[in-house]
């Protein structure tokens, strides 16, 4: 049950996040994405230590989307707060995406090499339907589909070890998580 919730709650962070960018009203994604974390903090056995992975998630998803602007792959029109920088509705998203990582998308941990095809199809995907909805233009020019690709092919890898290091969401005896201990009992 908490694995659907879980998943559940991402995408409403995520079509919250996207469907306000492209409303003009970046603000909606990071009040829905707050509760999503704030919900997801209250459950797990360790939250500060799941809080550094969000955070950490943020921060990579600052400078990963910052650099993919940079470079023209993405152009954001909304929730820019700094220019150069990537809009703080794309970031929390990144939070959202986190939150999965220890819980509903913690299988993908014993498939590294899947996690990596998951990145690099999946990253295009994610951000040519954001382009669709409207939250942001896409350069579809087969270089910057390419770069989106192997950035989040790279970023997975990144992520789970991320993820691996600061679960929150293991009991407290660290060995095993409490989605899964629930089953046990």
């Amino acid at each position: 049950m908490r694995l659907t919730v879980n998943f559940l709650a991402f995408l409403a962070g995520w079509f919250g996040s996207v469907l306000g960018a492209a409303a003009g009203m970046p603000w909606v994604g990071p009040v829905i994405v707050t509760m999503v974390a704030a919900l997801h903090l209250s459950i797990v056995p360790q939250p500060r230590r799941e809080l550094v992975l969000l955070l950490s998630a943020a921060a990579l998803g600052l400078v990963i989307d910052s650099l993919m602007a940079a470079l023209g792959w993405v152009r954001f029109e909304t929730g820019v707060v700094v220019e150069g920088l990537a809009p703080y509705w794309i970031i929390v998203m990144w939070v959202g995406f986190a939150t999965t990582l220890n819980t509903w998308m913690r299988w993908l941990r014993a498939y590294p090499l899947l996690a990596v095809g998951f990145g690099l199809l999946g990253g295009p995907l994610v951000y040519w339907f954001g382009s669709f909805l409207g939250a942001l233009e896409l350069n579809e020019s087969p270089m910057a589909v390419i770069g989106i690709a192997l950035c989040w092919g790279l970023v997975m890898p990144v992520l789970y070890a991320l993820a691996r290091r600061f679960d929150g969401t293991l009991t407290s005896a660290g060995d095993m998580p409490t989605h899964l201990a629930a089953r046990r009992t």
